[in-house]
């Protein structure tokens, strides 16, 4: 089996989220949530990010409306809008190295995940780009996704693994998943793969290219060099 990386997006929700931190207090699993700017405002969720903290997570930035895909978003405001809001709100709840992880719109990495702004944006302001290397896209498959996740991390040296703690039914799986890679001789871990992380602290440490969108390799290496 593997080490296993264990994420959250799209919380806090207070029907879902207390549910996961139970299980996850159980089974002694150390996770990252990455949250949305506009459930942090709601103090209910707020709270629970707190709790998130207390019991040893990590808490993570996935943009204040996930809504757009950054990189199909051009206008200049919108990495202060979607970042930088969302950054203020996680205050002293984040950690050092302020954790980001762009929206998808369904899971697929490419160059819709930022605009070359917010590609700049994280740079400047020293995030770390968190990305994934297996969706099990339990919003789809709220009762099999387990079984989809062991399928997409057998062939994986260190999966890094994204479910979401929103109130569609999937999460009554979580502890059967994490019996599951137990059992077949796996373990969990709560650092990230370096494959996933192409930015560390502002620094680009894998080529970014990929994942912006407009940005060609060799603009990428004088941005790279610039900054």
């Amino acid at each position: 089996m593997h080490d296993v990386t264990l994420t959250f997006d799209n919380g806090p929700e207070p029907d879902v989220t207390p549910g996961v931190l139970d299980v996850l207090a159980r089974a002694d699993v150390a996770a990252t949530f990455f949250v949305l700017g506009h459930k942090l405002a709601d103090p209910r969720c707020r709270a629970l990010a707190e709790r998130a903290v207390a019991e040893g997570h990590w808490v993570g930035n996935h943009t204040y409306t996930h809504s757009t895909p950054l990189g199909r978003l051009s206008a200049p405001e919108v990495p202060e809008q979607e970042i930088g809001r969302t950054q203020a709100l996680i205050g002293d709840l984040g950690r050092p190295e302020k954790l980001f992880r762009p929206f998808g719109g369904g899971g697929t990495i490419g160059r819709h995940l930022l605009s070359p702004g917010a590609r700049d944006y994280l740079a400047v302001g020293g995030f770390t780009c968190v990305l994934w290397n297996v969706i099990p896209e339990d919003w789809k498959e709220p009762e099999a996704w387990p079984e989809r996740a062991l399928e997409l991390m057998r062939p994986l040296p260190w999966p890094l693994v994204v479910i979401h703690d929103l109130p569609t039914g999937a999460m009554r799986h979580l502890d059967r998943f994490i019996g599951t890679v137990r059992d077949g001789g796996g373990s969990f871990r709560q650092d990230f793969p370096p494959d996933c992380v192409p930015m560390r602290a502002g620094l680009e440490v894998l080529p970014m290219a990929p994942y912006v969108a407009g940005l060609d390799s060799a603009t990428a290496g004088e941005q790279a060099a610039a900054n």
